[in-house]
């Protein structure tokens, strides 16, 4: 299982970051997955980090959301 930000979604509380500090960052004010760490969605603290999201914006999955278009960061 793999670990994704929707950076949409995101508003920067920085929970992720506060609960799962191995996994998750905060870069440009929102939450990101550090490099390495994609597939530790079975990790306790990954599994709190995203119950405690306040937007909602962290998901585990076996399959990546789509790409944003050209021109969307």
């Amino acid at each position: 299982m793999k670990v994704f930000v929707d950076r949409d979604l995101c508003y920067g509380s920085a929970e992720c970051a506060h609960r799962a500090p191995a996994v998750f960052d905060f870069v440009d004010g929102f939450g990101v997955v550090r490099p390495g760490h994609e597939e530790t969605g079975e990790d306790p603290s990954v599994l709190e980090a995203i119950e405690k999201c306040p937007s909602q914006a962290i998901s585990i999955t076996d399959t990546p959301p789509p790409a944003p278009a050209p021109g969307q960061p």
